[in-house]
């Protein structure tokens, strides 16, 4: 069974909200406390005392990492937001015949130049995001596969990050903390070498390009 401290540091490093606040010194802990009791009593199974709270948040507060003095800038220098929109994304589930489907979208997707269309294989999933001139071609060539989900109407944004940071600890947690204090919601991420793309519904993508634009110019 779980234990109070256990428990409490997990619902705090779940929220970026209650990882910043605590590591800036800016919440009452006695009155969080409070508010985690009832959830807290309902997952261990027992009655939990306030002062016991207390004293576990107090201790995930102090082993918290601060935050760094001289900060990496994340974003390349010079670089620019990169934006498309009207993308779908489709979840097949994966199968011996998937990869011969993979073979034929990017040959039929070949001459329709500026029309967008990623594959990303998991251990039993296949992620296909295309543009929406390509909607019917991707449902013609995986007609015969186990279609999971299908959503419509996303937009993509693509950071162009600065080589240095890739060995910068915790740089997409700082990304996606920004974005998660705006309240942004993110539908997928697709990281490369020097880039971060980040899928989210379309009526998110001002939010998400205001908060990015902070980011390369801070």
């Amino acid at each position: 069974m779980l234990s109070i401290s256990t428990k409490v540091e997990r619902i705090v490093l779940e929220s970026a909200f209650l990882t910043e606040g605590l590591r800036r010194g800016l919440i009452n802990l006695s009155e969080l406390a409070r508010q985690l009791q009832p959830q807290l009593e309902s997952d261990l199974w027992k009655p939990v005392g306030q002062a016991a709270v207390v004293m576990a948040l107090r201790r995930v507060a102090e082993r918290l990492p601060q935050e760094p003095q001289h900060r990496t800038r994340p974003l390349r220098q010079g670089g620019e937001l990169t934006t498309r929109t009207e993308l779908t994304e489709y979840t097949y589930r994966y199968s011996d015949s998937i990869q011969e489907c993979h073979r034929q979208l990017l040959v039929e997707a070949e001459p329709m130049r500026g029309a967008f269309v990623t594959v990303t294989r998991g251990v039993n999933e296949v992620m296909v995001i295309c543009s929406g001139a390509l909607t019917g071609v991707v449902e013609s060539v995986f007609a015969r596969e186990r279609l999971l989900a299908r959503q419509n109407n996303l937009s993509a944004v693509t950071l162009h990050l600065n080589p240095d940071t890739r060995r910068t600890p915790g740089i997409y947690h700082a990304i996606l903390k920004q974005l998660a204090w705006d309240k942004v919601s993110l539908i997928n991420m697709i990281c490369t070498y020097t880039e971060l793309t980040i899928l989210l519904e379309q009526s998110q993508t001002g939010a998400a390009f205001s908060v990015l634009s902070r980011l390369a110019l801070h």
